[in-house]
């Protein structure tokens, strides 16, 4: 029987029986096939990109590639252009799927996927969430993300909130009182799991903790809980286990690709080697062996409408030295954590509501390219960023309009533009820090 999450896939001209079809092939391949598979699949993305991708081509600089290590390492910045620049012939903004990053490293952009590349994400996504007897199509989520805010926006994600079999508690503002009542919701409804940002479920079980509650003995039907966008501390994964009751799993993902990684049944970080391949490098692009500290680097084998070879997602990892091709393990994932806003209300936001505000920032120009914000102040906050032109009285009445809307009314901000900003030693940027 055909249910309510297949059937919204379809409608959106996601051809995810298909996908799911092709997923089951290459998991079931034998590690001789596998390899194989990965070198053709390798050489049939560059090839296909060189011929019909003219920004590809060009990064490329029509040089004749002889080995995959000669290739060059496609990095957040090449990508701030306008998409049309960037989709293969053939392929336009209505018939791909669009969406932005979260802008979580600082440089956000638009990115396109075919809508078969697209399929394979959630069908990939289906196969590892019923490694824990999760069903998209019956399941029912307690959803801790974010929510657009504007009417459109707004009932669009409650659309598809209903499509999805999913209930949201967005996460602007997290105080007790707004906890209290996710509480009283986890009473009454039979959920089967949790699903959202690490700090803002973070804060609840901490809440949970301070009322001497576990959480599924209030809502037993809960299964399993899914943390996800942030860095999941070792502390923080016992207190989730302490205060939900229920096992609690990692998965490390980026929207512009797919699930990169997610905690299997036996607790390894399992690389998603079905449509991904992953590599680690120095700091002279030279690969790294397995257990060895380096930038992570991915390429998206399937999606033709926009080039992700050698793509450098910004974050810094190692490999696990029993990691094979075909069963990659990720050891260990560097500096993927977001600080907490305090707000003179007393309301607590999880850095990442601020990818909510950066939507009104990111044009699809090029011309803010990267920002920070920082908390100097309960009120005060100062956003750094690199761009093109100053950001006009328009354009930061937009932004503050926003931040009202998302956080709260008379919060301070300075704009200062940089034309360089600080890194980590990681090399990343952290879009949000707190210094109070």
């Amino acid at each position: 029987m055909i249910s309510l999450f297949d059937i919204s896939l379809r409608l959106n001209g996601f051809p995810v029986k298909k996908a799911k079809a092709e997923l089951d092939e290459i998991v079931n391949l034998s590690e001789e096939e596998y390899v194989l598979f990965l070198q053709n699949k390798k050489k049939e993305i560059v090839d296909f990109h060189l011929k019909n991708n003219p920004f590809y081509k060009n990064l490329v600089r029509n040089k004749t590639v002889e080995k995959w290590e000669y290739l060059p390492i496609l990095n957040k910045q090449n990508l701030q252009k306008p998409l049309e620049e960037r989709l293969s012939k053939g392929y336009s903004r209505k018939d791909v799927y669009v969406n932005k990053t979260s802008g979580s490293s600082g440089t956000p952009f638009v990115f396109a996927k075919d809508k078969y590349s697209h399929a394979l994400t959630w069908a990939s996504n289906i196969m590892r969430f019923g490694w824990f007897g999760i069903d998209f199509n019956h399941s029912y989520q307690a959803r801790f993300y974010g929510i657009p805010m504007d009417f459109i926006g707004y009932q669009k994600e409650r659309l598809k909130d209903f499509l999805t079999h999913r209930f949201r508690f967005p996460v602007f503002d997290l105080s007790d009182e707004v906890l209290e009542k996710f509480l009283k919701k986890f009473k009454t409804k039979k959920f089967d799991y949790i699903n959202g940002y690490t700090s803002s479920i973070v804060l609840f079980a901490k809440y949970l903790e301070r009322k001497n509650i576990v959480l599924n003995e209030v809502c037993p039907t809960l299964k399993a809980c899914f943390v996800t966008s942030e860095m999941l501390f070792e502390s923080d994964k016992k207190l989730l286990e302490k205060q939900f009751g229920i096992p609690i799993i990692n998965e490390y993902g980026a929207s512009e690709l797919d699930l990169i990684a997610f905690e299997n049944p036996n607790g390894e970080w399992q690389i998603n080697a079905e449509t991904l391949f992953v590599e680690i490098l120095d700091e002279n692009n030279k690969i790294l062996p397995y257990g060895e500290e380096g930038r992570i680097v991915i390429t998206s084998l399937f999606n033709k409408a926009h080039p992700f070879i050698r793509y450098e997602i910004g974050d810094i990892g190692i490999l696990d030295e029993k990691s094979t091709p075909q069963k990659p393990i990720l050891k260990k994932l560097i500096g993927r954590t977001n600080d907490i806003a305090i707000l003179p209300s007393g309301k607590k936001s999880p850095g990442l509501t601020f990818y909510y505000v950066t939507k009104s920032i990111i044009e699809d120009d090029g011309n803010v390219k990267e920002f920070i914000i920082k908390q100097t102040k309960l009120d005060s906050f100062e956003i750094e960023y690199v761009s093109d032109f100053e950001l006009n009285k328009t354009q930061i009445q937009k932004i503050e309009k926003a931040i009202s809307l998302y956080l709260e009314p008379n919060l301070n901000f300075s704009f200062n533009r940089k034309t360089v900003l600080g890194r980590s030693k990681s090399g990343k940027l952290k879009q949000f820090k707190s210094y109070l």
